[in-house]
């Protein structure tokens, strides 16, 4: 049955050769785990208590938590197919529950490390080195999204009530203030941009290319693992990792959960709430370190 399943998966689900070759190979490890285990050599005759015990074998074998699921999936698709071809009136996977993936916390820039990102000295005077700097300082002092920060524009930009308007996910509007120096860079930024173009449309894109169009991911990314490659020891490099930095360093400073989530444009606090767990790893170790019985 396991070959028919295969042909099944090849002929019929047009089932890549990497997702064929992984469900053969989930089903022969159960298969030999029932002979062995169970003295069962038949794996429609499986119930569930034999499905969990492999289950438990595979967590306490070391094997990752999306590796386990997997092969949970594997057996679900193998007893669906064994019940269509009325092989099995009952399927033992109905009540077999796949495994939580542990959350995995942002990772972000430490704050003595982003100061050097940012220090000016390593930006050249002209304008790819002075745009790429507004991209690595914009990032972080906003929080903005990749794609928000590719889709701004000159107008969005309000100097005189220093903010930004920034169109997010689902056309969502929100307004995001600037610092004095963010204020500051950005009209210098200006003047080199308009140094190497024309006056600055209103119109137009804020963060371009060197030939004067619109940015794209591919670009800022470059930019962001280029200058982050010079500091951060973080094992990710890319544009959310700044975006993440700025949320996790406001909390670390004390600010209030619901201002982050506006600033962030979340929709619920939710999505919000999982860099509250950075921010507690520092105040665990500030604990630690201070106070006399800890």
């Amino acid at each position: 049955m396991i070959d028919s399943f295969i042909n099944y998966l090849e002929f019929e689900k047009k089932a890549s050769p990497h997702t064929v070759d992984a469900y053969r190979r989930d089903l022969t490890q159960f298969e030999e785990f029932l002979g062995l285990s169970f003295d069962i050599n038949e794996i429609y005759l499986a119930q569930h208590p034999e499905l969990r015990a492999w289950v438990i074998d595979l967590v306490d074998s070391g094997l990752s938590t999306t590796s386990v699921n997997r092969k949970i999936a594997t057996l679900r698709s193998y007893y669906k197919f064994l019940l269509r071809s009325r092989i099995i009136s009952k399927d033992p996977t109905y009540k077999l529950k796949g495994l939580k993936n542990p959350k995995k916390l942002p990772e972000f820039v430490q704050e003595e490390t982003i100061l050097a990102v940012l220090d000016e000295s390593i930006y050249e005077p002209t304008f790819e080195g002075q745009r790429d700097k507004m991209v690595m300082e914009f990032l972080y002092l906003t929080g903005v999204r990749l794609s928000e920060l590719i889709g701004l524009k000159w107008s969005d930009i309000n100097l005189i009530e220093d903010s930004v308007k920034v169109l997010g996910k689902r056309k969502k509007e929100r307004i995001i203030p600037i610092t004095k120096g963010l204020k500051q860079n950005i009209l210098l930024y200006k003047k080199v941009f308009e140094e190497r173009f024309s006056k600055v449309g209103q119109s137009e894109y804020f963060i371009v290319s060197n030939q004067q169009k619109q940015s794209y991911p591919m670009m800022i990314f470059r930019i962001v693992r280029h200058y982050l490659d010079l500091f951060a020891q973080t094992s990710k490099r890319s544009p959310h990792v700044l975006r993440h930095t700025f949320a996790t360093h406001l909390l670390n400073k004390g600010a209030d959960l619901n201002a982050v989530k506006d600033l962030l444009g979340h929709a619920n606090l939710a999505a919000t709430q999982v860099y509250t767990h950075n921010s507690m790893e520092k105040l665990k170790a500030v604990f630690e370190q201070a106070h006399p019985k800890a």
